[in-house]
């Protein structure tokens, strides 16, 4: 069964499926951070909910598919958003596992969702041919963001303090190894394409 999702994601009922799961964990998202929201400027809230954001854009990404619309710049934010904050929620939550904190419900919960947030936009990633453009855009908005989080200080909020300087490199790290991953294959991502979706 996995291994036909990885296959042929596009098929209808998982794509709905996803669809509500994103919505259902943005909405969570949102929640959790509505207190960082309040004490953060209204001209940066775009860039204060990296994760549940990432999220929606996704969900929208995957509803844009089923309707049969397919704007690759979309997809190729989407995609790789829910990569990076993905990843980066698993390492600040094991970093805070292994320094200062221990697990919990809630932690080993939120590990759980971010890691089926990274998978899906690897699932769907490997489908998307971008251009060099596109690339270039992405760096920009990846470089925006962090800038923003860690020069401004509307990073999300992190378990303890002593984690921003780690934070900071896991998310510049990604940006980075993310850009080349794409640079390395979605400009020659025909050749993996599922052909018939």
């Amino acid at each position: 069964m996995i291994r036909k999702l990885f296959q042929n994601p596009f098929r209808r009922g998982f794509l709905i499926f996803l669809i509500i799961v994103n919505i259902l964990g943005s909405i969570y998202g949102y929640h959790w951070n509505k207190g960082q929201l309040m004490a953060t400027p209204k001209e940066l809230w775009l860039f204060t909910f990296d994760s549940p954001f990432s999220a929606t854009l996704f969900a929208l990404a995957v509803f844009f598919i089923l309707m049969g619309v397919h704007n690759k710049l979309f997809q190729l934010f989407a995609y790789t958003g829910v990569i990076k904050y993905g990843i980066w929620a698993i390492a600040v939550i094991l970093h805070y596992w292994l320094t200062t904190g221990s697990p919990t419900f809630i932690t080993a919960a939120l590990l759980l969702s971010h890691v089926g947030m990274a998978m899906e936009g690897y699932i769907f990633l490997r489908y998307l041919d971008v251009s060099k453009f596109y690339l270039l855009l992405l760096a920009l908005w990846f470089g925006l963001n962090d800038y923003l989080d860690y020069w401004w200080g509307i990073h999300p909020y992190l378990y303890h303090p002593d984690q921003r300087f780690f934070a900071m490199l896991t998310s510049i790290g990604l940006s980075v190894l993310i850009l080349l991953y794409v640079w390395r294959y979605g400009l020659t991502v025909r050749r993996y394409m599922f052909r018939g979706r």
